[in-house]
């Protein structure tokens, strides 16, 4: 399984340094070339820019690209944000194309009517972090701007790019990867998705609604609800006494889809969830809609294989709420059944029922499936790349 975790790791949070992790191995026989060209298209209807930005794959330095396929490192003294002393924007007028090189953690964001302003501040190792917008506090100048952005990653062994939804539902983005032998598309969520997405969680009504954004009565993003966990403080905790009554009297079986380690056996054992040396307390609403805390934290340090097999399918059975109705994970999962339980991450279901192929990342382990061939997660990868296409469409 390739997944968005191994190549981008943890979502960046606003006025923080990305995250995001490095390469990993990939089955490919030959090496992914230096530069990639990417072909920027505004299909939106509106003025647009792009920005390109990530970290360097040589030495992690933050970086932007520029138009002209040069590289701008912005320097910071201070751990005050501050400005980044020159504007790497991209300006997008029907369609442009860029020369990327290698880059980790990576992005290409697009902004309609406007420019985003980025900062620069020195972090506590030294070096120089980008402050990326902020799509949660509006304080900051780039949040009721139309913006949205891709992810990617380009290595010695690949490009990765996926469309992301773990933060938000914004103006929409398509991919398409050209590559020695064919291509691959993820036509991402059509125009006027965001409005039918934003009505969905209105009419679902709790907690659902305040994660819809509007600026001047118009909506520019509906958030994932791991950034309103307050409002569902104990949403899910029914949900989960159920899942450990169900499995305090049955096993629970999980596949770590790896040879080397197998089917794994958990058991309710009076608070846990024992799967042998594995133990897992009672996830909270925010642990399953964050997938990074709780019983579900990240320590790849410390972390058993087995824990780090057992942690996603996990994750993605609690958000999908399947585990009342299926005990192999995640084989037997149906994706016709995902969402069904009334009690379930709607977020995640109305993105995927408005994506024309059912394919984006609406949350960080949405890359978990019964099978390799099979793909939720709205991803494109290969190992000889010629073109990668990231296509801004009309956000209504």
């Amino acid at each position: 399984m390739v997944s968005r975790r191994q190549f981008l790791g943890l979502s960046a949070a606003a006025l923080t340094s990305p995250l995001w992790a490095g390469a990993v191995t990939a089955p490919f026989a030959s090496a992914a070339p230096e530069t990639l060209r990417f072909r920027l298209v505004n299909n939106s209807g509106r003025p647009a820019f792009a920005y390109i930005t990530g970290q360097a794959d040589g030495d992690g330095s933050a970086i932007f690209v520029r138009a002209d396929g040069s590289v701008f490192r912005p320097t910071a003294s201070s751990p005050v944000p501050e400005p980044l002393g020159e504007d790497p924007a991209v300006p997008v007028d029907g369609s442009t194309e860029v020369l990327v090189p290698r880059m980790f953690g990576a992005r290409v964001y697009f902004v309609t009517d406007d420019k985003l302003e980025f900062f620069a501040l020195q972090a506590a190792d030294g070096r120089t972090a980008v402050v990326h917008p902020n799509f949660v506090s509006d304080a900051d100048p780039n949040f009721h701007r139309n913006w949205t952005f891709a992810e990617f990653t380009l290595n010695a062994e690949q490009v990765y790019a996926n469309i992301s939804y773990v933060d938000f539902v914004a103006a929409p983005v398509g991919l398409h990867l050209t590559h020695a032998g064919g291509t691959q598309e993820v036509p991402g969520l059509p125009a006027g998705a965001i409005d039918r997405i934003a009505d969905s969680l209105r009419t679902q009504g709790g907690a659902w609604p305040t994660c819809v954004q509007e600026a001047d009565g118009t909506v520019v993003r509906v958030l994932n609800p791991n950034h309103r966990a307050g409002e569902f403080a104990g949403y899910l905790e029914g949900y989960v006494d159920e899942v450990w009554q169900k499995y305090s009297a049955e096993p629970l079986l999980v596949d770590s889809q790896r040879a080397d380690i197998g089917i794994l056996e958990g058991r309710v054992e009076g608070d846990e969830l024992v799967f042998g040396a594995e133990r897992f307390g009672k996830p909270s609403t925010a642990d399953i809609w964050g997938c990074n805390s709780g019983p579900f934290a990240n320590n790849p340090d410390t972390d058993s294989e087995q824990r780090k097999a057992i942690v996603p399918r996990l994750a993605a059975a609690f958000n999908r709420t399947t585990l009342l109705i299926n005990n192999r994970q995640p084989h037997g999962e149906d994706p016709a059944t995902f969402y069904r339980h009334p009690i379930t991450n709607h977020y995640a279901r109305v993105v995927h029922e408005n994506l024309p192929d059912g394919k984006g990342y609406a949350f960080a382990y949405d890359d978990v499936s019964a099978n390799p061939d099979e793909d939720h997660s709205g991803k494109v990868n290969h190992g000889d790349p010629e073109l990668l296409t990231v296509t801004l469409g009309s956000i209504r």
